[in-house]
């Protein structure tokens, strides 16, 4: 097995990456699949910290008449129940995993405190970040931002479904767009490009936390990025 590139990152894991096919819910093979693919990146001596989406079960963007901060709190939820399947899957197969939530549920998970999450990782534990930054108006890319700066993540790995990268239009639209092997954070900004929000961003571009952009159908696609490997689009500074 290849030596690590990085030694502790951030892996963004999106709802609908978690759902299959199905497109909502949660498909038991497919983070059966996830799961595997983190132990083996664990078992590279590689700590793992993960943020979780909730859009398999609500995205409150979509919701029309609904008070924002509301339907972001139902979607904080969303990410709940995403992080606990991920949580029974990754411990089925014998990976030590703590979920973290921004929202205080002490009867499921402990609440996130910065220093008590780097000592899982340094134990060798998968730390699962869940309800979002715990603040409506703020998506999930911005968590995953926020926590990689907190733990001194050296990369946020960015999973996507249905894409193996970032392009310079959607390629489900135009069947010419081409895909873009490296960016800088100011050419996701000017282009408009859909890698992540701009808040996101911006907090990566003031970190300097660099971000690789992949496909999560490939099932080595997570081992092959850890081990340097150039696939997908890397985001980083110019």
């Amino acid at each position: 097995m290849n030596e690590p590139k990085y030694k502790r990152v951030i892996l963004k894991l999106s709802g609908e990456a978690l759902s299959g096919g199905k497109g909502f819910g949660i498909d038991e093979e497919t983070i059966m699949g996830i799961a595997k693919q983190i132990k083996r990146v664990q078992e590279m001596n590689v700590e793992v910290a993960i943020v979780v989406g909730g859009g398999n079960f609500w995205r409150g963007r979509s919701t029309e008449g609904m008070d924002r901060a509301t339907s972001d709190y139902m979607g904080m939820l969303g990410t709940t129940i995403n992080a606990l399947g991920l949580q029974d899957a990754l411990e089925r197969i014998g990976v030590m995993t703590r979920v973290q939530t921004a929202i205080e549920m002490r009867q499921i998970a402990e609440p996130y405190i910065k220093r008590k999450a780097i000592r899982h990782l340094e134990k060798g534990r998968v730390v699962i970040f869940a309800a979002g930054s715990g603040n409506p108006f703020f998506s999930t890319d911005t968590t995953a931002a926020l926590r990689a700066a907190e733990i001194e993540a050296e990369v946020i790995l960015l999973a996507k479904k249905g894409v193996d990268g970032v392009y310079d239009s959607d390629p489900r639209i135009n069947t010419s767009a081409k895909k873009l092997d490296h960016l800088n954070y100011i050419d996701v900004l000017n282009m408009g490009l859909g890698v992540m929000d701009s808040t996101a961003t911006s907090l990566c571009m003031d970190n300097k936390i660099p971000l690789v952009v992949f496909g999560i159908d490939d099932s080595d696609n997570i081992v092959r990025v850890i081990s340097g490997e150039k696939i997908g689009t890397q985001v980083k500074e110019a």
